[in-house]
């Protein structure tokens, strides 16, 4: 990591003795938008103060609310994986973890998963199964059965919302194109593919009557899974509701495509076969290809917004632009279908 661009709470966090309780080595891992520590048996995550305009974390206000928000929306699959949201404190130039003094930072602590059972670790060693999938889709099912929806939310599914969200995607990654992660070509064929579909508004229309429009998770990928003693799908979006309120069809198709990512296409189509059959949604064959192009795309973007954080490592920085690479070859492959 560029130990000079940390802050000085995440330096001192990397310490085993800032904790209360039993955290013989910490490792810190960075997202585009958090920096998450993971100590003994719990995870720490706190949110960089970064606006990217999709998301606002500059000032601690909105650090601490989101954070909360962050708890209260995951714990509608993970009620007792999110413990609470803890303070770093200042008290006279000492910093500490939920001590006295000013407080400096919010984040968000959560019970640790077994990493050998992360749904990416069991694609990646080829031990991930159809009945694992099973498991997934039987979760699915009914949280977004009972996920919130009313007219506000619904509104989030028509072209023109859908546009919003797809869209500004190519106004983000313009300065990317030419790169070795992302051609002329690759951007002008996802971006001409996205505008015509959108301009199909009968079909957004319908998906919206049908109320498949829903307070969904927004995240849904193996990274934000872990398949132990029960199926725990968490870090849900929670920055952004137009990301997160959304077509059911948009969260599926996000797992779906991170099955393709790790050429699994066999489980992919068994998961979407399994989900259509129990949420008796055959019509979300007909904005599958559209959401998995989208999805991939913004994998593909997030990737190039990591590399590029000043605080990120040369390891770290090489890894987002391979991935970010591929990601961009697979929304084309969609956008060619």
């Amino acid at each position: 990591m560029t130990d000079s661009n940390l802050p000085p709470f995440i330096h001192h966090l990397l310490t085993p003795a800032s904790y209360p309780h039993p955290a013989a080595a910490v490792q810190l891992v960075q997202t585009h938008i958090s920096y998450v520590l993971l100590a003994g048996d719990f995870v720490y995550k706190f949110k960089k103060p970064v606006d990217f305009g999709f998301l606002d974390f500059t000032t601690l206000a909105k650090r601490q609310f989101f954070c909360e928000q962050e708890l209260l929306l995951n714990r509608r699959l993970c009620p007792d994986l999110y413990l609470g949201v803890v303070r770093i404190t200042d008290q006279h130039g000492r910093l500490a973890l939920d001590g006295t003094g000013e407080v400096v930072e919010y984040g968000v602590k959560m019970r640790r998963m077994p990493e050998e059972r992360m749904m990416a670790r069991l694609l990646a060693s080829n031990q991930c199964t159809t009945a694992m999938l099973d498991d997934i889709v039987a979760v699915l099912v009914p949280f977004y059965n009972t996920a919130a929806t009313n007219p506000e939310i619904s509104g989030f599914g028509s072209s023109q919302a859908v546009g919003v969200n797809v869209l500004e995607n190519f106004t983000q990654t313009a300065t990317f194109v030419g790169s070795p992660s992302l051609s002329r070509a690759q951007y002008e064929t996802i971006n001409a593919y996205a505008s015509a579909f959108l301009g199909h508004e009968e079909i957004f229309a319908a998906r919206v009557a049908g109320g498949r429009v829903r307070d969904c998770h927004g995240d849904l990928y193996s990274a934000n899974i872990c398949l132990a003693d029960r199926v725990y799908i968490y870090d849900c979006i929670e920055f952004n509701q137009r990301f997160r309120y959304c077509d059911v069809a948009s969260d599926v198709a996000f797992l779906a495509m991170d099955l393709d990512f790790h050429n699994r296409q066999d489980l992919a189509k068994h998961f979407i076969e399994r989900f259509v059959a129990l949420s008796d949604d055959s019509e979300l064959a007909q904005v599958l290809n559209f959401y998995k192009c989208y999805r991939a795309y913004v994998r593909g973007k997030i990737g190039l917004f990591t590399a590029s954080a000043p605080e990120v490592d040369e390891a770290t920085k090489a890894r987002c632009l391979e991935q970010a690479g591929r990601y961009f070859a697979l929304a084309e492959g969609y956008a060619r279908d």
